[in-house]
């Protein structure tokens, strides 16, 4: 079937959110007397949510319950302040969107990232394209890689999941696609090495956001020829 909507996660996606995340994170831990991390580090430790990203910045012996409360509290209101200072979308991202939209595909954005702030990157980076669903961390739905969210907004747009493509940057989105039934591509310009997509399932890779359309254009030619043969 041709695909009929993308869903996109959203840090190491379709924006470059890394060195916000970590400096906030940062001066959250030197606030509190723990050593800092390098810049790269933070591109394994972000992905499956802000709790689980406190936790693996924080030092093995300090991860009480009460520090990561303490920490997650602090970097809440940190980032909140600094969530774009150096956060933008990444080359190419833009003219994707704009031939997704020409070739009438329905967008989406599914992320770890906490609701509201994920609506708010949407809204102030994102701001020339309609997104059909954002939908960030919140509760009763799971986070990713768990499909229920995924399979919400296939529910709202009613799109089978089949009619999907699902483009990320982790193992956790990977997961997520193929869990929902729904095609995974993996995007090289995020956080996370090649090897560790294909491990995951990613059917396709792209090194520049302008090569999924070589797939969906390939996908139409190829059916069109069906047709045309039956």
């Amino acid at each position: 079937m041709t695909y009929k909507a993308a869903i996109f996660d959203l840090d190491g996606t379709l924006l470059d959110t890394l060195e916000d995340l970590g400096n906030a994170v940062n001066r959250v831990l030197a606030a509190n007397g723990f050593p800092t991390h390098e810049m790269n580090h933070y591109r394994y430790y972000v992905g499956d949510g802000e709790a689980m990203l406190i936790t693996r910045a924080l030092p093995e012996e300090k991860r009480s319950d009460e520090i990561i409360r303490t920490c997650l509290k602090e970097y809440r209101q940190d980032y909140g302040q600094n969530w774009n200072v150096n956060t933008k979308p990444y080359d190419g991202v833009e003219e994707m969107l704009d031939a997704l939209v020409t070739h009438g595909l329905k967008l989406a954005i599914l992320s770890n990232k906490p609701h509201e702030l994920t609506k708010l990157c949407v809204s102030g980076l994102l701001p020339n394209w309609t997104f059909d669903v954002v939908l960030g961390q919140q509760e009763p739905i799971p986070r990713k890689p768990d499909p229920e969210g995924a399979l919400k907004i296939a529910e709202e747009l009613k799109i089978p999941p089949s009619g999907f493509l699902y483009l990320g940057d982790t193992a956790t989105d990977m997961k997520t696609a193929i869990a929902a039934n729904m095609f995974p591509v993996g995007v090289l310009w995020g956080f996370r090495p090649a090897e560790e997509l294909q491990q995951s399932g990613a059917q396709l890779l792209l090194k520049r956001p302008m090569d999924i359309m070589n797939l969906l254009n390939t996908k139409n030619r190829d059916e069109s020829l069906g047709k045309i043969k039956n």
